[in-house]
């Protein structure tokens, strides 16, 4: 028999609930697994508010992880559409039972997001252990991730640039919460348009907290293990190990280039020289055509002056020296007060591709 947390009280589900022995049974083998070293991830995973349910309505939910039901794949799983039996559709991302990184995703994204709780970042409905399988259940995002819309040559439509500053804002105030406003200071470490989800009304969701850390304050740590995401890491990180609430600034800083060009980090800019989209953008505003970057689909003439401010904050987010880029609190300062002045960014962290 596998089993399922769900994260929500009865009441707000209405999710079949395990109880009495059985419920017992899986709470031990739940505590064995979790194997914590911090009494309170210990707690968290084990707190009564938390209800099982069984693998069977994982299973009944998405077809049996039919093939129709795929919404996309990871090097940690892949993630499938589900709908459960009181008929709320879900996402239910399935770890491989080959990665030993996956397992260690799993405990860290379903201790740490349980505790956090805004309107940018995505819910997590609970997770479920089936003998090597280790899976989790968000809600649904009937408009997929922001990489589709940005890059994907199959999309239905453009994002007008309405949408893009509004995707923007949302980000921005999602990453404040986690660096500043959250209980503990949290660093996501893989920020990038595939994990940033849309909901029906195309308001972004921040997800896949599988790699991010957790800080008591607002200090760095240094790792052997380098992960992440290629073309969004900063130079600290890939050469040092370094990273800290900075690092996550970078990675906003590639996304917000990305959403204002509507084009990836990693494509060539010049015939001539490997530049790449970080260093294309600064060529342009350096040489005073910066408008120039923006996705050739936003034809308003009006958004001149807010795209133009949007491209100065992305390439302060960039900067090669981590202490000179803005905290996120000051990002979104940046972005909604047009009276701020900002001063002129400096020379970008890999400015060409590798």
């Amino acid at each position: 028999m596998g089993f399922c947390i769900l994260g929500y009280r009865l009441r707000r589900t209405g999710f079949m609930v395990l109880a009495g022995e059985k419920a017992t049974k899986i709470q031990r083998r739940l505590s064995r697994f979790i194997k914590a070293t911090r009494p309170t991830d210990q707690a968290i995973i084990l707190n009564p508010d938390l209800h099982a349910f069984t693998h069977e309505s994982v299973l009944a939910a998405t077809s049996n992880f039919s093939e129709a039901n795929k919404l996309g794949q990871g090097g940690f799983g892949t993630v499938y559409k589900g709908k459960l039996a009181t008929g709320q559709e879900v996402a239910v991302k399935r770890l491989s039972k080959f990665s030993g990184q996956g397992t260690d995703e799993f405990k860290n994204e379903l201790i740490l997001i349980y505790q956090l709780q805004h309107t940018n970042l995505v819910q997590l409905f609970g997770f479920c252990i089936h003998e090597e399988e280790r899976m989790l259940i968000y809600e649904y995002m009937p408009n997929k991730s922001l990489d589709y819309f940005l890059f994907d040559s199959t999309r239905d439509r453009q994002l007008d640039w309405k949408e893009r500053f509004t995707i923007i804002e949302g980000i921005t105030q999602g990453m404040v919460y986690l660096h500043k406003y959250s209980r503990k200071t949290v660093i996501h470490r893989d920020l990038k348009a595939g994990n940033i989800l849309l909901d029906q009304n195309m308001n972004p969701k921040i997800s896949d907290f599988g790699m991010a850390k957790i800080f008591t304050e607002d200090l760095g740590a240094n790792t052997m293990r380098i992960a992440g995401t290629r073309g969004y890491m900063p130079p600290e990180y890939v050469m040092g190990g370094n990273f800290s609430v900075k690092s996550d600034v970078y990675s906003y800083g590639v996304l917000l280039l990305e959403i204002i060009s509507g084009r990836k980090n990693n494509s060539l800019y010049n015939e001539d020289r490997a530049l790449n989209l970080v260093g294309h953008a600064w060529e342009l505003w350096r040489a005073g055509r910066g408008e120039e970057l923006r996705d050739p689909t936003l034809v308003e003439t009006s958004i001149r002056g807010q795209l133009l401010r949007c491209i100065q904050v992305g390439l302060l987010c960039v900067e090669e020296n981590a202490a000179h880029r803005p905290y996120m609190s000051e990002v979104i300062q940046m972005l909604t007060n047009q009276s701020m002045e900002l001063r002129v960014p400096k020379k970008p962290a890999f400015y060409y591709t590798d």
